[in-house]
């Protein structure tokens, strides 16, 4: 029975220095993004996403909670504005800042996670002009700690994440096309 035990301490010892190893080779940081065609102009997409307010109409997040909380604080449109949200485990809680605007070709976030799990990311929305309307990118990325490179040996983050910002831009772009 020792003998066993022994044998199975060791199978686990085994496998949690290959996860830690495997983890130890991925990256220092980690980005997400994601890009489509919308056929509109800048003017008429960009206060879509400048505009937290205005997010509900097409955030693939808005509607995984119908109870969450948000907090909205600042001028819409303008560097400091500010959207908090609290809700269930499918979207946490957490913030985010406008840190810089180009109207209409980007804004920029600064977007902190409180839970399920901290985190800290700059996120940024691109709208470039194309003969067919306006390419929009959504890109987030931020750093990986250590416990995150644990995480990321298990689970794809650019898929996880990637799968919503589609849902979003296919939303937005609906919303915008109207």
């Amino acid at each position: 029975m020792l003998k066993i035990a022994l044998i199975v301490v060791a199978i686990l010892a085994v496998a949690v220095i290959g996860v830690l190893l495997m983890a130890s080779t991925k990256p220092d940081t980690f980005r997400v993004t994601r890009a489509t065609t919308i056929k509109a102009p800048p003017d008429n997409i960009y206060p879509l996403i400048a505009d937290f307010h205005r997010w509900t109409a097409w955030s693939p997040y808005e509607n995984k909670d119908p109870a969450m909380k948000r907090t909205y604080g600042g001028t819409p449109g303008a560097v400091g504005q500010t959207y908090a949200w609290a809700g269930d485990k499918n979207v946490g809680e957490g913030s985010m800042a406008v840190t810089e605007v180009a109207a209409p070709s980007k804004v920029a976030l600064k977007l902190d996670f409180i839970s399920p799990v901290e985190a800290h990311n700059t996120v940024v929305f691109s709208l470039m002009p194309q003969a067919d309307g306006t390419m929009v990118t959504w890109d987030m990325q931020g750093p990986t700690p250590f416990m995150g490179k644990i995480v990321h040996v298990f689970m794809n983050m650019d898929k996880m994440v990637g799968d919503d910002f589609e849902i979003g831009l296919a939303k937005l772009k609906a919303e915008a096309e109207k």
